[in-house]
């Protein structure tokens, strides 16, 4: 009987050098595994593989020299770890997450939930070649967002409480991008500086400030045989309901105007990047 290959793959199992051999691929969103998880992981390859895993670049846990032969009893295992294949091939990878304000001092934003929304929106979905989610708490940027076709950075846009302020400094010496200053005991904010770091607010002694959560999009971005930084072409996005107008937007973008083995930057250079920022503009703006 002929083997599907691409079916093989587009389940997570990719074919090794070594004959009737696969790498499975393992769904794991946002990094996070459960215990009990890493259990059936490690039973699974002691039993079906040579009794070690590989950790990908992207968070990812593969399991090789899966044997053909086996493969079926290896799907039945992983659901009863509650573990899912990942995918390979020409569609959307599973999404990449730091650990986020749940966990991190520095974070900014839910990272692990984000990541969970856009796996069950996107995961799998089939393009012209693969797609790549990061999400990252700050911009300490742990998760390295711009590597992504499209990274999301956490932020905090920040107002100043003055009647709360003891103008004790700590906000301006703290700045990295020398953003506040102090005049006449007034606190002045350059937002044309302010990367939304939140730094400021997170070390200010008596909460004199007031924090809206946000998000920062880059699109296009490669590391590869070429590499790009993907690029921010919108404002700080503060509401769910315009941050996946604007992704739907982008990947519909690349669905719509993609060839197939290409990557979605170089659909943004063939289309045209003045054409491709003016979509994203409309839907900023719904």
């Amino acid at each position: 009987m002929a083997v599907d290959y691409g079916t093989l793959k587009r389940g997570g199992f990719m074919r090794q050098k070594q004959k009737n051999c696969f790498s499975l691929r393992l769904k794991v969103v946002g990094g996070h595994l459960e215990a009990k998880q890493l259990l059936k992981i490690a039973e699974i390859s002691e039993k079906y593989g040579d009794g070690h895993v590989h950790l990908t670049s992207r968070q990812g846990v593969e399991i090789p020299f899966i044997k053909l032969a086996d493969i079926d009893e290896v799907k039945t295992a992983l659901a009863e770890g509650d573990c899912e294949p990942g995918t390979c091939g020409p569609r959307v990878r599973t999404v990449t997450a730091c650990q986020g304000m749940e966990i991190c001092p520095s974070g900014c934003v839910d990272t692990y939930a984000l990541a969970q929304e856009l796996s069950e929106r996107f995961f799998g979905m089939e393009l012209p070649h693969k797609f790549k989610f990061g999400v990252t708490g700050c911009q300490n940027n742990c998760l390295k967002a711009e590597e992504n076709d499209i990274g999301i950075k956490g932020g905090i846009r920040v107002t100043w409480i003055e009647d709360k302020c003891i103008h004790c400094g700590v906000c301006e010496s703290i700045c990295r991008t020398k953003a506040i200053s102090f005049k006449d005991n007034k606190l002045l904010l350059d937002e044309s500086k302010c990367n939304y770091c939140g730094r400021c607010t997170k070390a200010c002694p008596v909460d004199s400030w007031v924090n809206d959560e946000g998000y920062i999009l880059s699109f296009g971005g490669l590391f590869g045989n070429r590499i790009h930084r993907g690029e921010e072409l919108l404002p700080l996005i503060q509401d769910k309901e315009t941050l996946f107008r604007v992704i739907d937007a982008a990947v519909h973008f690349f669905k719509e105007n993609g060839s197939s083995g290409e990557r979605f930057r170089f659909t943004i250079e063939r289309v045209g990047e003045e054409i491709f920022r003016e979509k994203m503009k409309e839907a900023y703006h719904g």
